[in-house]
C-alpha cells in the first residue's frame, strides 16, 4: 500500500487508471495490491507501454477482464453489514452512492455513516476478489508509469510531512513507512533526517524496487498486521500516510504500529477527513472518497480515542498542513471524466471509436477554463482557510507510545 492515493495536482482530466485522485487523491502511493491474472504480467505491460504501444497492452489484457465481468460483479462484494465496524452501533444511514469515477470499471458502491460515532465505511465492502479487480492496473501494470511520475513529483509535500515530526523527535534512529509504495516519501524525508534509516513496508513489488533504487534501507513486502510480531520494538517512528483508509482492518493496523514502536516512539497518521465540509458540498465528486479503494473514513475524535486506549498520547493534531488544495479542481476533473467517454481500457468490451475520441477531446478542451478557475480558488481562497471551519480535506495525528 502506500501513503495513500493522491488528488491531481494540475489541471487536466485523468482518463485512465494511471491517474488518481490522492492520490489522493487524497494521497499516497501504490496501496499494495498485486496485479494478478491480467493476461500480461505487470513488467510485461510496463515494457509494452514504454514502447508506446499502449493499444497492444490493452488488447492483451482485454480477454481476462472480459472473463472477470462475464461472471458478474456480485462476487466482488462481501455481505452488507448491519452494524458499524468501529463502534458496533446499528444506527446506520446511507452517506453516498457512486460508481468508479477514476478507472470507470463497472460496479456501484455505497458508503454508510454511523449515527453514533460518525465512522464512514464502504457497505457492502469489497471482497478479496473485488480488491484485486479494482486495484489491478491502477498503481501497477497500465497505471504504474503515470502513478510513479505523480508520486515522484510530490517531494515538497513529503518533506513537509517529515518536518511535522521535528518538534517531537530530533534524530530518530529507525523509521518504518507503512504503505510506502515505491519509497518516494522515504527518499524525500532523508533531507529532513539525514541520519535516520528508513525502511518501507508494502504489499506490492514496488517496495522491492524501492530498496534496489536505494530509496529505502530495507524493503519489507507483506501486510503490516502479519509482520508486526517480527518487527516488534524495532522502530522509533512509524508513519502511515493515507494508508488506513485502504485497510480492511484499521484497528489492527494501529495495534501493529504499537508493536513495531519502541516505548517513546512516535506514530504519524494522515487520513482523509470525513467531517470536511467539502465531503458534503461536493458529494460523490469529492476526490478523497476514492471509491472503491477507500474502505474506512475515521473521524479524528474516534482515532484519538482509539490511540489513547492502545497506550498512546496524542501530541499533535493538524488540519491545515495535511490539506491538499484540490477539492474544487478535483470535482471538475472527475465530472469531465464522467461526461467525456474514457480512452480505451481493457475492461471495455471494445475500443471507443473515432467519434467518441473526438467528443472526449472537445469536452476536455471546453473544461480547461473551469479547471484553471477551480485550481486558483483551491490555492488562493480555500487553502489559507483550510485549518478552520472543517475546510481541510485531511488531518494528521502525531502520537507517542507511552
Amino acid at each position: 500500500m502506500s501513503s495513500g492515493v493522491e488528488p491531481p495536482t494540475a489541471p487536466g482530466p485523468a482518463p485512465g487508471p494511471g491517474q488518481e485522485q490522492r492520490p489522493a487523491v487524497a494521497e499516497g502511493e501504490p496501496k499494495g495490491r498485486e496485479p494478478v491474472g491480467t493476461g500480461l504480467s505487470a513488467p510485461e505491460a510496463n515494457r509494452t507501454t514504454k514502447k508506446g504501444d499502449r493499444a497492444a497492452a490493452v488488447a492483451a489484457l482485454r480477454p481476462r477482464y472480459a472473463d472477470d465481468l462475464a461472471r458478474g460483479t456480485d462476487r466482488f462484494f462481501e455481505p452488507p453489514r448491519a452494524d458499524c465496524p468501529w463502534c458496533g452501533s446499528a444506527r446506520l444511514e446511507e452517506r453516498l452512492r457512486t460508481t468508479d469515477l477514476f478507472q470507470h470499471k463497472p460496479g456501484g458502491f455505497r458508503l454508510d455513516r454511523c449515527r453514533d460515532c460518525g465512522h464512514v465505511f464502504q457497505n457492502p465492502r469489497l471482497s478479496g476478489e473485488g480488491l484485486e479487480f479494482y486495484y489491478r492496473d491502477f498503481y501497477d501494470g497500465l497505471g504504474e508509469k503515470d502513478m510513479g511520475g505523480l508520486f515522484a513529483g510530490r517531494r515538497k509535500r513529503y518533506v513537509r510531512r517529515a518536518e511535522s515530526l521535528r518538534p517531537f523527535a530530533e534524530a530518530p534512529g529507525n523509521w518504518l513507512d507503512v504503505g510506502t509504495g515505491h519509497g518516494h516519501f522515504c527518499e524525500a524525508a532523508r533531507a529532513v533526517f539525514p541520519g535516520t534509516l528508513f525502511d518501507g513496508l508494502d504489499l506490492s513489488a514496488g517496495v522491492e524496487l524501492a530498496e534496489r533504487a536505494g530509496r529505502v534501507t530495507r524493503g519489507i513486502r507483506g501486510g503490516f498486521v502479519e509482520r508486526a510480531t517480527e518487527l516488534a520494538d524495532g522502530y522509533d517512528v512509524v508513519s502511515m500516510f493515507h494508508y488506513l483508509e485502504h485497510s480492511t482492518d484499521p484497528r489492527g493496523e494501529l495495534r501493529a504500529a504499537r508493536h513495531a514502536l519502541r516505548p517513546g516512539g512516535h506514530l504519524l497518521i494522515d487520513v482523509p477527513d470525513p467531517e470536511s465540509r467539502f465531503s458534503r458540498l461536493l458529494g460523490r465528486w469529492w476526490l478523497p472518497w476514492l471509491q472503491p479503494q477507500h474502505l474506512h473514513f475515521v473521524p479524528v475524535a474516534n482515532l484519538r480515542k482509539e490511540l489513547s486506549g492502545l497506550g498512546f498520547t496524542v501530541v499533535a493534531e493538524e488540519h491545515a498542513g495535511p490539506h491538499d488544495p484540490v477539492d474544487l479542481l478535483g470535482a471538475v476533473w472527475l465530472l469531465l471524466n464522467a461526461v467525456a467517454p474514457p480512452e480505451d481500457q481493457p475492461w471495455l468490451a471494445q475500443p471507443p471509436g473515432r467519434a467518441r475520441r473526438l467528443l472526449r477531446t472537445a469536452i476536455v478542451l471546453a473544461g480547461v477554463p473551469a479547471l484553471l478557475v477551480t485550481a486558483a480558488l483551491d490555492h488562493f481562497l480555500i487553502r489559507p482557510l483550510a485549518g478552520r471551519r472543517h475546510l481541510s480535506n485531511a488531518y494528521r495525528v502525531v502520537a507517542r507510545r507511552d
